[in-house]
């Protein structure tokens, strides 16, 4: 792990150009399009005063029965989904296409019955042996950063999942889209946490943000947000326009975002 940008898929060491030493990148939007990267939507459930989870963080769930199933629609017509690392250790989330319909259209048009699970983790050495890694017929790519352990690597490696390792403290996330891209991914769902979610924004890198929002309340100052991260003052708000709106029957609103230019 001592090489920049070493990257360790199947039993092959190859090397992941253009990994910036920092980590996540320090900059307001990216310097890559379409042509480098996928489009990238984020999804989210959150309760009315913006908990993606109670201060448990236990994966409360927020969403409806309704809501549940436009996400999994979601899912199965996205090319992989993404999550980061405090998800991926607190709640092992299985990333699967839930109806047998969705998974045999899917296959119908000649993809996998689930998309490409996606992690981001600093440090791999944590990730639980469960259901990310096991659960279901999918693709599974994590991108860590330089913590993780060889031994871990080549643990990983064995079962068939993709590692790409950033000889950095944290995982670039411009060079992991751009990584994405080249393995075939031009739509990708994330599915959060908050700090994901923030860095994504941050770097310009989310072209839709859609959002359930549950008439509900956790509270908690520990319980975390779409959006965590170090946050961002006033004059540096990410702008947004509204482009799709809908009202469900059990008081749940869901709200389309799409990236906006100019200041708030």
């Amino acid at each position: 792990l001592g090489q920049l940008g070493q990257t360790y898929v199947g039993a092959d060491l190859r090397v992941c150009p253009r990994v910036c030493p920092g980590g996540w990148t320090r900059r307001s939007t990216p310097t890559i399009g379409f042509m480098n990267r996928p489009f990238v939507f984020i999804n989210a459930a959150v309760t009315a005063d913006g908990k993606i989870d109670t201060c448990e963080r236990r994966g409360a769930t927020i969403s409806s029965a309704r809501d549940k199933a436009r996400v999994d629609r979601l899912r199965a017509g996205a090319d992989a989904v993404m999550v980061g690392g405090k998800t991926l250790l607190e709640e092992d989330p299985r990333l699967t296409v839930k109806s047998e319909a969705l998974r045999a259209e899917r296959a119908a048009r000649g993809l996998s019955p689930n998309p490409m699970k996606v992690g981001i983790v600093s440090n791999a050495d944590e990730l639980p042996d469960g259901d990310f890694v096991n659960f279901g017929a999918a693709r599974v790519v994590i991108f860590a950063a330089e913590r993780t352990s060889k031994a871990r690597v080549e643990s990983l490696r064995s079962r068939g999942v993709e590692v790409y390792v950033h000889a950095a403290p944290r995982v670039d996330l411009v060079e992991a889209l751009r990584v994405l891209r080249g393995l075939g991914v031009e739509r990708l769902m994330v599915e959060g946490g908050g700090t994901l979610n923030f860095e994504l924004l941050r770097l310009g890198l989310v072209d839709e943000l859609t959002i359930y929002v549950a008439p509900m309340i956790f509270g908690g100052e520990s319980a975390p947000t779409l959006a965590d991260g170090v946050g961002l003052a006033r004059g540096e708000a990410i702008p947004l326009k509204l482009v799709e709106s809908e009202i469900h029957a059990d008081g749940g609103v869901v709200l389309k975002y799409a990236r906006a230019t100019g200041v708030l």
